[in-house]
């Protein structure tokens, strides 16, 4: 079986293992492939192109593309489904590099035609607005400069050791400060290889200021990359840690954030232990008095001492009769539930794989690598998301106050549907408009056809069937107590008190329930934002592990508050309202979203704001349906609890 399920998934990702040598061990002579990736804005993600989108030229080796017979240049590279999503398209550089310790400088270079106007328009347009082009060498990313913006005859004072950190340094020009300026292209390259052994370990990637050359119209440019080896001490299993900027991710304002949550945490759980200790303890005692007065027992007195009144006319008890009702739109929320819990399955299977990256390999080493272990456990987890779905389902169908309404089999088959098409059609919706305006732009973030053809060749195979059988496995599943609930549910509903204080009702209690929540989180989702859009590699997992088992705690514990309130003020419909409580979450998540965009990036343009605000919005579409599972899982246990404790006639 798991060797059935290993080439399934090997034959849905294309390729699990990069085309370059997997043990990254070369001879001397042999031929290491240097692929380019793509070119575009720096501050757009998003907004990337392929990297001879730009009039570069293709170098004179024998990959130029009149060699047809050796010729690689611009040959497309292998991808796994994980580097498609991840807007990863890798392309043959058409440089000759070979493995070569003990050899001198090699240059390799080419001439361009003379720039058309149009030519020269792109790369001036490209220089304007700091774009910067990725190549990779033995799976080492490099970054580098298209050019600078200069007084007509003016030269660059860099200072920077690469010309990433140049780029953070500068920001873009507006078109009234361009126009005093020049666009000047980098003509010249240095390609700097060390290796320990017979692997290499670091590439570096400079561009020589003395080799700029202005853009303009007829120009012709002479581009010329010098690559050298170089022998170094580092070891080959620490080579992707200069990648990782640690002085950023492990600051002392990180750990902070984590305790921080840690005390709310310790907040909430003293609040929760204090409305069950005390506060239930007492309304135990006068429901239980109520019924040892009608027996012909004597007065009890509370804790302090003051006698009980023996009153039953309001509080949670009321409720009894109604609290185990069905929620309304029962498939849509059963569905929902199903949904949340799969991404529940989903987002901690991810995360663990992460965790765990030193056994098999670092996720932030390997392209789509995350991507891919997403698309797995989204496949796998679909049993839970159908399975949870149908038991809910089943617990709760004889409950609903039925007037000639759907037979129990339609409503069987409209929560299946549901559960198999919600989070796909939600996600599927969003990305089809992203993948219109990227493909409207020619950006090399366009999903291919067959990318997408594999994509739903999974979901149809993988994870429909296994999202059905686990709805039948609920469906007929043995529920945990026989399914009987602790209270018999009424015929007729009991009428919900309008007149009730503000903490009594859901539409105040919902937004603080979700601010707590997002209080516990959102120096987290600072670094994650940050990782999504400012070039930084994630790769602190246990700071996220630790963060998701924080936010379970709190949004369970919000959750029982909120309901605790809205039953003691006699209104059952809890479960719509423990859902909503951890899912208004998201609301504060979106916002912060639109914060960050505005205050700390420098996105522009229609392209890249749809894909941001896309994106936010899926993500906390998600985020909201799993804080809103968590919810009421705790909610519910808690109402369970409460009222199996109590005598009712």
């Amino acid at each position: 079986m798991m060797k059935v399920l290993a080439v399934l998934l090997a034959a849905a990702s294309c390729s699990l293992v990069n085309g370059d040598v997997s043990d990254h061990k070369y001879k001397s002579g042999e031929h290491v492939e240097l692929w380019v990736n793509k070119v575009g804005p720096y501050a757009n993600p998003q907004e990337a192109y392929e990297y001879y989108a730009l009039p570069y030229c293709a170098p004179e080796t024998k990959h130029h593309p009149e060699a047809k017979e050796t010729g690689k240049w611009n040959e497309l590279k292998i991808h796994s489904l994980g580097e498609r999503l991840g807007g990863h398209s890798l392309r043959h550089s058409g440089h000759d590099v070979t493995f070569a310790p003990d050899s001198a400088v090699k240059s390799e270079s080419c001439t361009t035609k003379p720039l058309t106007a149009g030519d020269a328009a792109h790369f001036s347009k490209a220089v304007q607005h700091r774009w910067f082009y990725q190549m990779y060498l033995d799976d080492l990313p490099v970054w580098g400069m298209v050019g600078e913006m200069l007084p007509s005859g003016g030269a660059v004072d860099k200072k920077e050791k690469d010309d990433l950190q140049r780029l953070d340094h500068m920001g873009d020009l507006s078109d009234a400060d361009a126009s005093t300026l020049q666009p000047y292209v980098y003509t010249s390259r240095n390609l700097i290889v060390s290796y320990h052994g017979d692997q290499i370990v670091k590439v570096d990637l400079t561009s020589d200021p003395k080799s700029l050359e202005e853009v303009k119209e007829g120009a012709q440019f002479t581009f010329t990359l010098f690559v050298s080896f170089v022998q170094t001490e580092e070891e080959f299993h620490s080579r992707f840690d200069r990648y990782l900027d640690h002085e950023f991710f492990k600051h002392p304002i990180h750990w902070f954030s984590v305790f921080n949550s840690f005390m709310m945490v310790l907040f909430l759980m003293g609040l929760v232990a204090l409305i069950l200790l005390r506060t239930l303890k007492k309304d135990y005692a006068r429901y239980g008095l109520v019924h040892d007065l009608e027996d012909g027992e004597g007065e009890d007195v509370d804790d302090e001492g003051k006698p009980l009144t023996g009153s039953e006319d309001s509080g949670w008890k009321q409720v009894h009769g109604d609290v185990f009702r069905a929620p309304a739109l029962l498939p849509v929320f059963a569905a929902l539930l199903g949904t949340g819990w799969q991404l529940v399955v989903l987002t901690l299977g991810v995360i663990l794989f992460a965790v765990l990256g030193p056994l098999h390999g670092e996720v932030h080493e390997e392209r789509g690598e995350v991507l891919h272990a997403i698309l797995v456990c989204y496949s796998l987890s679909s049993i839970v998301a159908g399975y949870t779905s149908g038991q809910f389902f089943k617990q709760y169908y004889p409950t609903t106050a039925r007037k000639g309404g759907a037979a129990p089999t339609s409503m069987w088959q409209a929560t299946m549907g549901l559960t198999v098409l919600f989070l796909p059609v939600v996600a599927t919706s969003i990305l089809t408009i992203l993948n219109a305006i990227s493909f409207s732009y020619g950006t090399i973030n366009t999903i291919p056809f067959m990318v997408i053809i594999k994509l739903f060749l999974l979901w149809i195979f993988v994870s429909v069937p296994l999202c059905v059988l686990g709805t039948l496995l609920g469906r007929h599943a043995k529920l945990v107590g026989g399914g009987q609930f602790p209270c018999r549910v009424n015929a007729i509903p009991r009428p919900i008190p309008e007149e009730v204080p503000w903490y009594g009702k859901p539409q105040g209690l919902i937004p603080l329930a979700g601010l707590l929540c997002f209080g516990s989180i959102f120096i987290e989702l600072y670094y994650v934002l940050t990782s999504l859009w400012n070039y930084k590699f994630y790769h602190v997992y246990g700071f996220l592990l630790g963060v998701y088992g924080i936010l379970t705690i709190v949004v369970g514990m919000t959750a029982i508050i909120v309901v605790y309130f809205c039953l003691n003020a006699e209104n059952y419909l809890w479960q719509w309202t423990a859902f909503g409580s951890g899912a208004s979450t998201a609301a504060y998540v979106y916002l912060y979203g639109i914060y960050y965009f505005f205050f700390k990036t420098q996105m522009n343009g229609f392209l890249q704001t749809s894909f941001y605000f896309g994106y936010m919005g899926l993500i906390s579409i998600t985020l909201g349906i799993l804080c809103g599972t968590l919810g009421h899982a705790a909610a519910a246990n808690f109402v369970k609890a409460i009222f199996q404790n109590i005598k009712v006639d």
